[in-house]
């Protein structure tokens, strides 16, 4: 479940109920195996398109689509250091951080909400970091 850029979620609820989980795991004795991931840079790596053909999958087209493609497009950035400028360079990926809209886009696109799918674990996702666990059961010998 996403906790990240909802409205009654947050930091606190993902921790809160990782610990609920794992707490009633060590309560009847059993393991709990825990893979975290990180998506470095996941907010710059989202394909323009694939993003725009995701939304029209969940039922966003139209006046709405068109406008958040022209939004998406044309979009420019250059790296400034020291008082020296690289060259201009087009931004093909990516949603832009700070923006109200960029969280909301991001968590629509498919990178993130389909991570689970044929998964056989528990998973728990603050915006781009992810916690996949469950409970391990060993096999007595005997």
């Amino acid at each position: 479940m996403q906790h990240g850029f909802r409205k009654g979620f947050s930091c606190a609820t993902n921790l809160l109920s990782y610990l609920e989980s794992v707490t009633a795991s060590v309560d009847v004795k059993q393991n709990v195996d825990t893979v975290y991931l990180n998506f470095a840079k996941a907010f710059d790596k989202v394909p323009h398109q694939r993003l725009l053909c995701t939304l029209r999958a969940h039922g966003i087209n139209g006046v709405v689509c068109d406008w958040i493609a022209a939004w998406l497009k044309d979009r420019w950035q250059r790296v400034r250091l020291e008082g020296k400028h690289s060259s201009w360079r087009q931004v093909l990926s990516g949603v832009p951080q700070g923006s109200v809209l960029g969280p909301i886009l991001f968590l629509i696109q498919v990178f993130i909400n389909d991570l689970e799918q044929g998964l056989y674990s528990d998973v728990l996702k603050f915006a781009d970091d992810t916690k996949l666990y469950r409970a391990v059961c060993r096999l007595q010998s005997g």
